[in-house]
């Protein structure tokens, strides 16, 4: 029984309010994006040593049993490394999803409404399709939204500090 257990955490399922959500692997233009991303955002903290980067597939378990989720991005203040066991045990301090055709409703709702139930301090929303990038940040429990670019400019992060991205740059197309 122990091998199934471990043979169904290798997988793309997530645990979204108590129900089991298998994915899909992503598609190469979401990869891309992911990978630029961290490479811009990586050379960020590793110069100023803020703390650890980490990209899915990777188990962020909020609670268990109900909310199990592998956001795209993930990034844990060197304050906040406790959380960092087998898996991410407790509230990452930024998340980030970048959005597929069939996870609109889940990455800007569903899974938004969940960050923000936890206390998630930053939620990046990344749109390939119409290059937007928001970022969302707790206030007073509630996400507001702190950073926006659509097609060209620079977001910032509040929880990262000192980090510029120029969504250009991400969203350049190699083709």
């Amino acid at each position: 029984m122990e091998a199934l257990t471990i043979e169904r955490d290798l997988d793309l399922t997530e645990i979204i309010n108590g129900e089991e959500v298998v994915s899909p692997s992503p598609f190469s233009k979401h990869q891309r994006i992911v990978m630029k991303l961290i490479i811009a955002i990586n050379r960020h903290i590793e110069a100023k040593g803020l703390g650890e980067l980490y990209v899915s597939p990777l188990d962020v378990i909020l609670e268990e049993g109900l909310n199990r989720l592998q956001p795209d991005i993930l990034f844990i203040r060197k304050e906040n490394t406790t959380i960092i066991q087998d898996w991410i045990r407790g509230v990452p301090d930024m998340l980030c999803e970048i959005v597929s055709q069939g996870s609109f409703r889940w990455d800007t709702n569903v899974k938004k409404e969940i960050y923000e139930k936890y206390g998630v301090p930053e939620y990046w929303i990344i749109i390939p399709e119409l290059k937007i990038f928001e970022v969302f940040t707790i206030e007073e429990g509630k996400y507001k939204l702190y950073s926006y670019a659509e097609g060209e400019g620079v977001v910032t992060s509040r929880v990262i500090e000192g980090l510029d991205v120029n969504i250009k740059d991400i969203f350049e197309d190699r083709n």
